[in-house]
């Protein structure tokens, strides 16, 4: 009780407690990020070779869970000790203990990322629920845009839970209220599909997934309909700016596709923390909606 006093009463030790735990947290999304993406390629094939009648083939057990994380040089486990966020990538100068092969920066930089990124979610909605359900989002949106980035794929794993957690987050009103998010993931969803087949009967290509109707319609059942015209906004900003920097200063060819789900990841995200703000300054200017 006298800790929950303490972080009830002090916003800087609440936000210093979250940034911890995202940092935890941060480290389980690396792990998330790598290996979901093979799980699902694995039931993909499996749920084949039942259809078709391959035999079956036994295969090592692979989940969130197991195997143990180990080196993908060395296959050499990695101990508790070598897996504390960002402070042993440093200790090991970025180098597998065992056989000093390269650690990709990629590990510390999602850490890092989910870290400050769960402390600004603490500071600006201070103790609360509010707080806890922003933090679930924010971890949920770097798996997504991460993921999304390395396979152009969304996971339905993440996005259809996340949706329904957004509808139970605003049933206590963390963000909205109820029917303002079941409207939000409707539109979100809707809105893309139509954009995604009148795209397609006009140049006869595909301009999206479907991952990116999911991700805006989870986005909209966590911060209500009214948010969804400016994260498609932010998102075309996000995108025009990241996209330039990988063409200037990547080397990265103009022809090659960027995903949109990372650009919607990071628009929704600050429309969680300042969309509000955003849109009264908007109005406030004489716009609307």
């Amino acid at each position: 009780m006298a800790l929950l006093d303490l972080l009830s009463t002090s916003p800087l030790a609440f936000t210093a407690v979250m940034a911890v735990l995202g940092l935890v947290v941060g480290s389980f999304l690396n792990v998330v990020i790598h290996r979901l993406p093979i799980m699902m390629e694995r039931a993909l094939r499996s749920e084949c070779e039942e259809t078709f009648g391959a035999g079956a083939q036994t295969i090592e057990r692979f989940d969130l869970v197991m195997p143990r994380s180990r080196c993908p040089q060395c296959k050499a486990p990695i101990t508790a000790v070598q897996n504390v966020p960002i402070v042993s990538y440093v200790v090991l100068g970025g180098r597998c203990a065992s056989c000093r092969a390269k650690i990709s920066p990629r590990y510390p930089a999602v850490e890092f990322v989910s870290g400050i990124a769960t402390a600004a979610v603490a500071w600006h909605f201070g103790f609360g629920s509010a707080a806890l359900f922003g933090a679930v989002l924010t971890w949920m949106l770097i798996a997504l845009a991460a993921i999304d980035f390395d396979t152009q794929y969304l996971p339905d794993a993440i996005t259809q839970p996340g949706l329904w957690l957004g509808i139970i987050a605003n049933l206590f009103g963390a963000f909205t209220d109820l029917p303002t998010s079941v409207i939000g993931a409707l539109a979100g969803y809707l809105s893309l599909w139509c954009v995604y087949w009148g795209f397609k009967l006009v140049t006869g290509k595909e301009g999206m997934g479907y991952g990116d109707f999911k991700l805006l319609g989870m986005l909209g059942a966590w911060l209500g309909w009214q948010q969804l015209p400016l994260v498609i906004v932010l998102s075309s900003v996000v995108g025009a700016i990241i996209g330039g920097s990988l063409i200037f200063f990547a080397g990265r060819g103009r022809d090659v596709p960027l995903p949109f789900g990372p650009f919607l990841a990071i628009a929704g995200w600050i429309a969680l923390l300042f969309g509000p703000t955003i849109l009264h300054a908007y109005l406030g200017m004489g716009g609307g909606l």
